[in-house]
């Protein structure tokens, strides 16, 4: 399908459409503001916590908005937490193991019962469904796995050396200092508020020789060039119009930025870890990743693409609260999320999300 196609019978192109609606103006930034809890609400780390999700629990970890479940501690994160999320996570992280493998080459290396006395220890931060720890605890029973999220890990499945602990990062993690061979980390800069700061976090909270492996992506899209110097699509949240799902994007970008995380980390993260001078043998990894199986991508591609946009066409209704909570009218939501899932599902565009990775060493000393 050509790129020209009508998203309404009334436009004139896709580049050119704009729907009826009033120009959006982004409200303030909050970023910077506080959780909604204090130090006193957090998981008694490192004592072991296994969660039975009561009804109780339920109440005190879920609050209901906009329709979805989201963790009731943090204003900062304003994604879901719920089954339907916790669905796309599981589907997420399979597609991410096949374009990227499932670990860096040096985990086995790491993971080797070589240190007597030593029980090998693994931390994943903001661990959403849990499908990344829950697959290293099983892969490595002699370890120790850790989960940390806003909410309880809900698995029914959990092996027994995997513990869940609910709690704010963005508090800090002194009480980890020392104590991880490895530690991960994955599109969680939505909810963070000094991504910088959280890298330093890592880098003390990881023994000698640990691995920390990070990964985010920019909440944008990127155009397909011939030459692979993608071109991003920057586009303003005032004009309401095609490309829908990168106009979509950007508004989620606005309200992440606004509720006080850090959409852009991304950008920044080999940066950041090249430059802090406790971490060593930094590996980079660009990924891009076709948003639907368009015309003129091959065949992994358009079967990479055909995952992503499921996975894009879920993130839309997930994104529902955290664009009405950031003060854009349920009109415009609506109008970008009935588009953005037709650009998807009509394999419209030959666009990709670029997703940065970084793994890298502690020094020993």
């Amino acid at each position: 399908m050509s790129c020209s196609r009508r998203l309404h019978d009334d436009s004139e192109s896709d580049d050119e459409s704009v729907v009826s609606l009033p120009p959006f103006s982004a409200p303030p930034s909050s970023r910077g503001s506080r959780s909604s809890y204090d130090m006193s609400m957090r998981s008694a780390s490192p004592t072991p916590s296994v969660w039975s999700m009561t009804s109780s629990i339920r109440a005190q970890a879920f609050r209901q908005e906009y329709g979805r479940g989201l963790n009731n501690y943090s204003e900062v994160y304003r994604l879901p937490a719920d089954d339907e999320e916790l669905d796309r996570l599981n589907q997420q992280h399979e597609m991410f193991v096949e374009v990227m493998g499932k670990y860096p080459p040096c985990l086995a290396e790491i993971m080797q019962d070589d240190v007597p006395g030593e029980t090998k220890a693994c931390l994943d931060l903001g661990c959403g469904s849990g499908a990344w720890i829950m697959e290293l605890a099983r892969e490595y029973p002699r370890c120790l796995a850790v989960a940390v999220d806003l909410v309880p890990m809900q698995s029914l499945t959990m092996p027994d050396n995997c513990r869940s602990e609910v709690d704010d990062i963005n508090l800090g993690l002194e009480h980890f200092y020392g104590d991880f061979n490895v530690v991960h980390a994955r599109l969680i800069s939505s909810g963070i508020k000094d991504y910088m700061a959280l890298i330093d976090q890592i880098s003390r909270v990881l023994r000698p020789a640990g691995l920390m492996d990070i990964m985010e992506f920019d909440f944008h899209v990127y155009d397909h060039m011939p030459d692979g110097n993608h071109r991003r699509c920057d586009l303003p949240t005032s004009h309401i119009a095609a490309p829908w799902v990168a106009r979509w994007m950007v508004f989620a970008c606005m309200a992440v930025r606004n509720a006080g995380g850090h959409p852009d980390a991304a950008t920044h993260l080999r940066q950041w870890v090249t430059s802090h001078p406790a971490l060593e043998n930094v590996v980079y990894h660009d990924y891009w990743i076709p948003v639907s199986p368009h015309a003129i991508f091959n065949d992994f591609q358009k079967h990479v693409g055909a995952r992503m946009r499921d996975d894009i066409l879920s993130f839309l209704k997930s994104g529902r609260p955290l664009l009405l909570g950031s003060g854009v009218p349920e009109q415009i939501v609506n109008e970008l999320q009935r588009n953005a899932e037709l650009e998807l599902r009509t394999a419209a565009r030959a666009q990709y999300v670029r997703v940065q990775r970084v793994y890298c060493r502690k020094k020993i000393s």
